[in-house]
């Protein structure tokens, strides 16, 4: 669920099977606050409304009811024709609206039944919702790119964890030896990108939350990804440690005077923060 503000009214957004649906109540607030249930219907009993919706479904929703809707079409219009979210799904099996009770209640529309209805309360106010949900769109793609590259390098560390398990650590030693031994790795790739170790970046920032990987930058999580899969590699090829931080190091260098004049790489940056 998420919520934006347009012309001073919040908006509920939900996602419903990797679809976004719009809170339509929230969108008929804008019109008149005690009467959205109203607005709604009032809404519905168009013709030009129906005609819409049943295209919608037809196009999106294999289990349509086209019977029921041919009855519903015939009856639009009439001065005696009256039509609720609710009577409309259960009738035609329509998924493009969603109504429901309780805290969290409402009707919901698709987005693209939401912004047509958003026209039909003002045009003004459809224009400003889609500039608005489009913003919470593009935030929304920074952040994923964000959580990519973190569990990008999580899932990396697993690798490279897994290595020093298979190659570097004699059964005989106690799970207190075995920590240090992935610590004394951990700090291999953190001098070699970042030039201390984790203590060391501790005792230096004493104000700072998280660890240095989390205060780490885009470009530097890129980096540390492709560390950890090299150092898993190093090990496995039985490369004495010293020399393996020797060529992390280069390869680290390397790639930060690449990765920090990309401009996709300063995009996600901006998403970060």
């Amino acid at each position: 669920m998420a919520k934006i503000k347009v012309l001073d009214k919040e908006i509920t957004i939900q996602t419903r099977n990797e679809e976004d649906y719009i809170c339509i109540t929230d969108i008929a607030r804008y019109r008149d606050e005690e009467r959205s249930d109203y607005i709604i219907q009032n809404w519905l009993r168009n013709r030009n409304t129906i005609e819409f919706l049943g295209i919608w479904e037809h196009l999106n929703n294999p289990d349509f009811n086209s019977i029921e809707f041919d009855g519903i079409r015939k009856q639009a219009g009439l001065n005696s024709f009256s039509l609720t979210a609710k009577r409309w799904i259960d009738a035609t099996k329509a998924i493009g609206l969603t109504s429901k009770t309780g805290r969290y209640g409402g009707t919901y529309a698709h987005k693209d039944i939401a912004f047509e209805f958003a026209s039909w309360i003002s045009v003004e106010f459809k224009l400003y919702l889609i500039k608005e949900f489009q913003r919470l769109k593009e935030q929304e793609a920074k952040q994923l790119g964000w959580d990519i590259r973190r569990n990008l390098t999580k899932i990396n560390y697993r690798i490279h964890t897994d290595a020093i398990k298979e190659n570097l650590i004699p059964p005989q030693l106690t799970p207190h030896q075995i920590n240090l031994i992935y610590a004394s790795e951990a700090d291999v790739l953190n001098m070699a990108l970042f030039g201390m170790t984790a203590k060391e970046w501790r005792d230096s920032h004493p104000g700072e939350k998280g660890n240095i990987r989390d205060c780490a930058n885009m470009s530097q999580l890129v980096c540390l990804s492709n560390l950890e899969n090299l150092n898993a590699l190093f090990i496995q090829e039985k490369t004495p440690q010293p020399e393996r931080l020797r060529k992390l190091n280069q390869i680290a260098i390397q790639q930060m005077r690449l990765l920090t004049g990309d401009a996709r790489i300063k995009q996600l940056d901006a998403g970060k923060k």
